[in-house]
């Protein structure tokens, strides 16, 4: 038996050729039909340019397995969401590597209501199936229909539900980087929603065309390096608000007037406060890494603060337990009540273009009170080879003068005036680490740094 390398902790990557091909991607279709015994299921894929035969394959192995198959094309992860519970049918796949390198990519798979299957929750039986591959034969006569679909108006149509187009009565510029992944055809059909209701809204594209082959790098806006091109719009434009998505647009990332970043962190405080306006005492799901300014909002705006362990699965199954209306990572993962739990990228920003229509101030307006009195580190990557010796280290070092002590996920320390979250990645060789204080930059850089030392050892 074969093992498959390619199946992660919440979803599918790996590099083309050896981790994933075609024979793979038909073996994952059948497993899955095999165990979830879906009768219909959506399949899409993003621009990579080996999207299409993957997804086709993985169809054929669906269909083999006696499940019928609807393919909505080019997609962004959360039109496969979208389409799974729109239609009410068994489950969905997007073929997709996201934000990783050129050699690579993956699925995420969801069942119904887009529940995700991870780890814990299907993935490793559906692993187990195809690696064994010892499928019976096919019965023609039970095999699969396929049939092309699209789903594009009703998601266009659910999206515009979140906001009122009567709010944008000034004007406002918007650049969009699509980052030439597959966010391009939402946002011309988003665009044509506001010109439809005459709302003062242009949109200006960046990278717009989807193109497999990333003539201008990887789509990453977490990494500083992919955030130029965006930034630069933005001043040349004198644009009211930067977006900027990854490859297949489950993140979007935003940039102020000035063309400054904004960490995802002082988003997740912004939109939660908007939904707690409309619904008072709602629950609200944050992650372990920074969590302070959250809290604060959150109490202060009559909701409820939740804490789940990082990563779209546990989100999205608190969000379920509690029925919380939003939650949101640092990571620019953002989750609606309303979007069956699941993350969108196209959600966020949409409800922030309407909180500056709406307030009548700017973005760094919005959010510089709160970068102020709970300044934080932005997440730092460290690839070290004995990342849980450096973990204890660290929390020995600290232990004694910690109020508070956390392992939700890896280990957070509150030290009352600051406090840090160190973790392993669950999906790379790296160790995270993210540190806030309150209201004292200076002590933020000093602590940041004696972390640092202590990560050097």
């Amino acid at each position: 038996m074969e093992a498959l390398t390619c199946f992660k902790a919440y979803d599918i990557r790996g590099e083309l050729g050896k981790e994933l091909n075609e024979d793979i991607a038909y073996r994952i279709g059948r497993a899955y039909g095999e165990f979830i015994k879906p009768k219909t299921i959506v399949v899409g894929g993003d621009v990579r340019l080996t999207s299409e035969a993957l997804k086709l394959a993985l169809a054929n192995g669906l269909r083999d397995a006696g499940t019928d198959v609807l393919d909505i094309g080019m997609s962004g992860t959360e039109e496969i969401y979208f389409a799974t519970f729109h239609l009410g049918i068994d489950g969905g796949i997007e073929v997709t590597a996201s934000h990783n390198p050129m050699n690579y990519n993956g699925m995420k798979l969801v069942r119904e209501g887009a529940r995700p299957i991870s780890g814990d929750t299907g993935l490793r039986d559906v692993q187990r199936l195809a690696e064994a591959n010892e499928f019976a034969a096919v019965d023609e006569s039970k095999r699969g229909s396929y049939q092309q679909i699209s789903v594009l108006d009703a998601y266009v149509d659910h999206l515009m539900g979140y906001i009122d187009l009567a709010n944008f009565k000034q004007p406002m510029k918007l650049v969009i980087n699509s980052g030439n992944g597959a966010a391009g055809h939402v946002i011309d059909e988003i665009e044509k929603r506001f010109q439809q209701a005459n709302a003062p809204v242009s949109f200006i594209k960046v990278h717009h065309e989807a193109d497999g082959n990333f003539p201008n790098g990887i789509p990453n806006p977490l990494l500083p390096e992919c955030r130029k091109d965006t930034s630069d719009a933005v001043r040349e434009h004198h644009a009211d608000m930067g977006i900027a998505f990854d490859g297949d647009f489950d993140r979007c990332f935003l940039f102020d007037e000035n063309a400054e970043f904004i960490e995802g962190y002082y988003i997740v405080g912004l939109l939660a406060e908007a939904f707690l306006k409309k619904e008072k005492g709602a629950k609200i799901i944050h992650d372990p890494r920074l969590t302070w300014n959250t809290i604060d909002v959150v109490t202060k705006a009559g909701g409820i603060p939740v804490m789940s362990k990082t990563g779209h699965a546990f989100i999205k199954e608190r969000m379920r337990e509690e029925d919380a209306i939003y939650g949101g990572e640092m990571s620019a993962h953002h989750y609606f009540r309303d979007f069956a739990y699941c993350d969108s990228g196209m959600i966020p920003w949409l409800l922030v273009a309407e909180l500056l229509a709406v307030k009548g101030q700017t973005l760094s307006q919005q959010v510089e009170e709160r970068m102020k009195a709970f300044p934080c580190s932005g997440e730092i990557n460290r690839k070290l080879k004995n990342p849980l010796d450096i973990i204890n280290i660290i929390k020995d070092f600290y232990m004694n003068d910690a109020v508070e002590f956390n392992e939700t996920d890896g280990v957070s320390v509150d030290l009352k005036s600051w406090r840090f979250n160190i973790r392993t990645s669950n999906t790379e060789p790296l160790l995270r680490l993210n540190v806030e204080s309150k209201d004292d930059e200076e002590l933020l850089h000093s602590k940041l740094k004696q972390i640092l030392k202590l990560m050097d050892h």
